[in-house]
């Protein structure tokens, strides 16, 4: 059994997720900034977590991600399971044909029962858990967003002032003076 980048990249991006929703929605480029993960990699992960109700969306200007549920009652599991990452050491996938037709390979039975228990451990470790472990190691959240400038719908017009004659009549005349 081996952990893909896929699982690795969910676990991480709903940590630093975790950390930063006090401040309101927290976009995906930011993440993508911060843990350096691909943009793109993370809308597919995002899909998937929102259609697993782990995360909820919001459009917009200031829109972003912010947990479904409390960090408390999303676990490692629940993350790794809802990005299709398989939890599955067995050569069968869990189907008890390891040699053909209903044939078990001898080490079938040991690697269901790390299966199982790899499930029950990472069903034990909430997201809270590792947000309060990275706070306990130190790091250093902002306590706000990065301020961005907001743009106004309507334009504003501000009056050219322009030192030229506003006519014909205007511009013979200030030739006259000449």
């Amino acid at each position: 059994m081996r952990l893909t980048t896929k699982g690795r990249f969910a676990v991480t991006a709903m940590i630093d997720l975790g950390l930063r929703q006090s401040n309101g929605p927290v976009t995906l480029a930011a993440i993508s900034q911060r843990q350096e993960i691909s943009l793109s990699y993370l809308e597919q992960l995002f899909g998937k977590l929102r259609r697993h109700e782990l995360v909820e969306s919001t459009r917009g200007p200031g829109g972003g991600y912010t947990l479904a549920r409390k960090a408390r009652d999303i676990t490692v599991a629940d993350i790794i399971l809802s990005v299709d990452e398989p939890l599955d050491a067995t050569q069968c996938g869990g189907h008890e044909n390891c040699h053909g037709e209903g044939a078990q390979c001898m080490t079938h039975d040991l690697w269901a029962a790390l299966n199982t228990r790899m499930v029950e451990f990472l069903d034990s470790v909430s997201l809270q858990k590792l947000v309060d472990d990275q706070l306990a190691k130190g790091l250093q959240v902002e306590d706000k967003p990065s301020v961005k400038r907001a743009l106004s719908a309507m334009p504003i017009n501000k009056p050219i002032r322009i030192n030229a004659p506003n006519s014909v009549f205007a511009l013979g005349n200030a030739f006259a003076k000449n």
